[in-house]
């Protein structure tokens, strides 16, 4: 059994990888900290683990993690993991980070959106764990930088077009919208139920640190710089996320032609479901699980697409693809213990 803890357990990301990986039949859980909770009782702090996880969180150490656990996952706000993760490679622990800490290759790019980069010795080795994409990297890897979920929601429907070289990188417009759980447990004014019911609208437009991680990656898969124009939208629902993404064909295709490049990237792949004759992914039909549901419509002229993608921000976007990386990383098969189940209402 592989031994996991997860290192800030209490808040939306860290409560959603003990529900998956309570139930995973290879791992056991091991340890979970909290700074603000040590020493309480996990199922007092979500009754809804009650009976199911008796464990008592604990401040973070780096002796207790090193004793009782073989794969670490950070869910912690970003900065704090380059403080710990150095010392948890050298004791050879293997990491997944789900803060931005550890998604760039360019440390300059991270350093523009955030703050400065401390760790970037260990940020060389580090493999971004979009699963279905740098697969092979994270066979090998000790060190995984979770994707953001706007990130994933983008970079899936785009990345096998632009690497057959179908779209105008110049072109891309990515519309996207996240249920509130996306903005962390933590109160503010903006996550606040009367600011949110009954409302729609957009934020950071232009600004959003989210957009650098997916130009980077998108640069890799079209093989040239692409600077994708994005919009995210907060949605007056707990959890979901839905991008809508213009651009333009550098030619007229069929629609078999998208079809069949989405179906060969993605062959053998189970959590990446494409949609049948344009019809929109929805997020209540992925909500709970890790799948990403994407579907397209070419317009009547044959020269601009219409993607679209469906997750749940907290399991494909967070948490979901967190563990999927884990199994990849550990040799299991990327399905173990997120055989979750669609709502159907």
């Amino acid at each position: 059994m592989i031994r996991v803890g997860i290192i800030g357990a209490t808040g939306y990301t860290g409560a959603e990888l003990v529900r998956i990986l309570s139930m995973h039949p290879d791992v056991t859980l091991s340890l979970l900290t909290s700074r603000q909770h040590a020493g309480v009782a996990y199922q007092k702090i979500y009754p809804a683990m009650t009976n199911r996880v008796d464990l008592v969180c604990e401040a973070f150490d780096y002796d207790r993690v090193a004793e009782m656990v073989d794969v670490v996952f950070m869910a912690l706000p970003h900065r704090l993991p380059m403080e710990y993760v150095p010392e948890l490679l050298k004791r050879g622990k293997k990491v997944v980070d789900l803060s931005a800490d550890f998604r760039f290759a360019d440390p300059s790019l991270y350093e523009a959106a955030y703050q400065p980069h401390t760790a970037k010795t260990v940020l060389s080795s580090a493999v971004y764990g979009l699963s279905e994409v740098f697969t092979k990297q994270i066979q090998q890897a000790y060190l995984i930088g979770n994707p953001g979920c706007y990130p994933t929601s983008v970079i899936l429907p785009l990345f096998p077009l632009l690497k057959a070289g179908f779209l105008d990188t110049e072109s891309i417009i990515a519309d996207a919208k996240s249920g509130v759980s996306g903005a962390g447990r933590g109160a503010t004014l903006t996550t606040h139920f009367c600011e949110v019911n009954e409302s729609f609208k957009a934020y950071k437009v232009g600004n959003h640190r989210h957009n650098p991680e997916m130009n980077e990656k998108l640069s890799l898969a079209a093989g040239k710089p692409v600077r994708i124009t994005f919009v995210p939208h907060l949605l007056p629902i707990a959890r979901g996320m839905e991008t809508t993404i213009y651009a333009d064909l550098v030619r007229a295709v069929d629609p078999s032609d998208i079809s069949r490049c989405l179906a060969d990237f993605y062959a053998g792949r189970p959590f990446i479901r494409i949609t049948e004759n344009g019809r929109p992914p929805d997020t209540l039909h992925v909500k709970g699980t890790n799948f990403c549901d994407i579907g397209f419509v070419i317009e009547k002229t044959g020269r601009r697409i219409i993607l679209m993608s469906a997750i749940d921000n907290l399991v494909k976007g967070a948490s979901g693809q967190a563990v999927q990386n884990m199994n990849i990383m550990m040799g299991l098969d990327e399905t173990r213990g997120l055989s979750l189940f669609p709502f159907p209402l």
